[in-house]
């Protein structure tokens, strides 16, 4: 299939060509990170600002910048705004970019995502690996690199995995745990997108905070998912299987330190690391703790 390439003015007045790229970028009061997202999207011929009625200047943004602005009201149940728009967003090219407003397309990742496009082979999507920006730098352990992710994607080949039925467990209307499966082959690119997912520890413990609801809830339903969990697999299988053995072990917030710490050389990153590891500790605190009191609601309503 011959795919149509767009074309810009770039400063000084050359044209540049853009790559045949659609990209959904998912957003709710997103001002603080959305100009520097869009900024290094310049290089896609298409961007798609899927937004939950902001308040702030998030379509502002979204409109200096020429993307498409479309609303989203999540109505509590599957699907979420990234499988939404996967299904309903009016896309003019094959293939499909998914990029949150806290993350960056670097140069160099925009260049390679342009030549597998271009040629894809038999490939229908590609994993894109993510550098986690902690306290200014590079979080380089902990169990946080190489953190791949399926995120382009060609249109109609792949969706979101239906993980839970759960209903507002105050975690979003965006899916954050659930991955991307496609019905072909995949590859896996060389460069790095760069993830500036916790700003401050503040932002980490109210992320945190809203996500263990949705661990909590999914833990109690014991519902099943379309990523296997294979102890053989990919990375994302491995961690899966590995967060399915622990589910009910003791000392879970212990365990969650050890491993991020000394097993996956959070040491490594020096006082960053050491910070970071206590608190996802803390986060597998929450996710026992509101897993046990959720438990203890439904045990009174069953009497």
């Amino acid at each position: 299939m011959t795919m149509s390439v767009a074309t810009a003015s770039a400063a000084g007045g050359e044209i540049v060509q853009k790559a045949p790229v659609s990209v959904i970028v998912p957003v709710k009061n997103e001002e603080g990170n959305l100009a520097s997202c869009l900024e290094h999207l310049a290089w896609a011929d298409e961007v798609f600002v899927v937004d939950s009625g902001s308040t702030d200047r998030t379509g502002q943004i979204s409109a200096e910048y020429g993307a498409k602005v479309v609303q989203f009201k999540w109505d509590g149940h599957f699907p979420k705004k990234k499988n939404w728009s996967l299904k309903n967003l009016p896309f003019r090219n094959e293939w499909i970019l998914i990029v949150d407003a806290d993350e960056h397309i670097t140069e160099e990742s925009a260049k390679e995502i342009a030549a597998v496009v271009a040629n894809p082979g038999d490939k229908v999507g590609y994993y894109i690996n993510r550098k986690f920006i902690f306290m200014g730098a590079w979080l380089k352990h902990c169990g946080y690199y190489p953190s791949w992710n399926l995120r382009l994607i060609k249109k109609g080949h792949g969706e979101y995995e239906k993980i839970s039925e759960t209903g507002d467990t105050k975690s979003g209307d965006n899916e954050v745990h659930e991955h991307v499966l496609c019905d072909g082959a995949v590859g896996w690119l060389k460069e790095d997108m760069i993830h500036y997912a916790f700003p401050t520890i503040d932002v980490f413990i109210e992320k945190h905070n809203r996500y263990s609801n949705w661990e909590a809830l999914v833990q109690l339903e014991r519902l099943g998912s379309g990523l296997p969990a294979n102890p053989f697999g990919h990375a994302l299988e491995r961690r899966r299987f590995a967060k399915r053995l622990v589910a009910h072990l003791p000392f879970r917030p212990l365990l969650r330190f050890f491993y991020s710490y000394v097993l996956r050389l959070g040491f490594l990153d020096g006082r960053r690391g050491w910070i970071f590891c206590r608190l996802l500790a803390t986060y597998e605190f929450l996710s026992v703790a509101k897993y046990q009191e959720l438990k203890l609601k439904r045990k009174g309503t069953e009497r």
